[in-house]
Formats: C-alpha cells, structure tokens, sequence
C-alpha cells in the first residue's frame, strides 16, 4: 500500500523519520513528503503531495494544524481514501472538510498501529 508522509523527516529520533522507516518494515511503500527533503536514508522525498509519482491510498501526517494550511488540496489529488492525524497534529476544521469528500480521517498513532497489526484497512 502507497502511503504519504507529511513533515518526514532524516531525523532518526523523530516519530516521521521512524514511520517512514516502520511502514516499509511492514511491506508498505512509503512515500516522504517535506519541502526540502531530497531522500529518507535511501528513500526519495517528494516537495509535496500535489508532485507525488502515484496515488496513494494513505496519507499519515506528522504537521501541526498551523501547518496544514491548503494540505485539503492536496489530499484530494493525491488519491487518499483515509488521513492519519498522529499525535499533535488534530484539525477539526480539515477533519470535517475529509470527512464531506469522503475520505477517512483518523485520529492515531502511525507506528501504534503498525506495531498492533491495526494499520491495514
């Protein structure tokens, strides 16, 4: 499965950096996303969710909400059909907007629920 990590990170103590790390673990194809990334370790990051190569099914976001301005578009071209808001990045507001187009927002750990075996649809 695709999924988009918004705010990755080359960080290893960073929770972004571990999800990006635990996701291909666990047989997914992660796919960074930060603005001046250039790779994760060995994995390509992409500037934005609008540049991605493919769609995605799951975007995993690592942004608090002051951050998330214009992410909606985003979002919509990028073909997700569910957005994890991890811990700090909760957003009413583009939680409500997701829900009106369909799309799944979920409040949750990324690597919870890799490491519970709760992440797959």
């Amino acid at each position: 499965m695709n999924v988009a990590v918004v705010g990755a990170s080359n960080k290893p103590e960073r929770y972004s950096y571990q999800a990006v790390k635990m996701l291909a673990e666990h047989g997914h194809r992660p796919l960074p996303v930060h603005p001046s990334l250039v790779q994760v370790d060995d994995i390509p990051a992409h500037k934005s969710l609008d540049e991605l190569p493919e769609p995605v099914h799951t975007i995993s976001l690592y942004l608090s909400a002051k951050n998330q301005d214009g992410l909606l578009e985003g979002v919509l071209a990028s073909g997700a059909v569910r957005v994890i808001f991890n811990p700090g990045t909760e957003n009413p507001e583009l939680e409500d907007a997701l829900r009106a187009h369909g799309i799944e927002p979920l409040r949750a750990c990324t690597l919870v629920l890799l490491r519970t075996g709760q992440f797959n649809p």
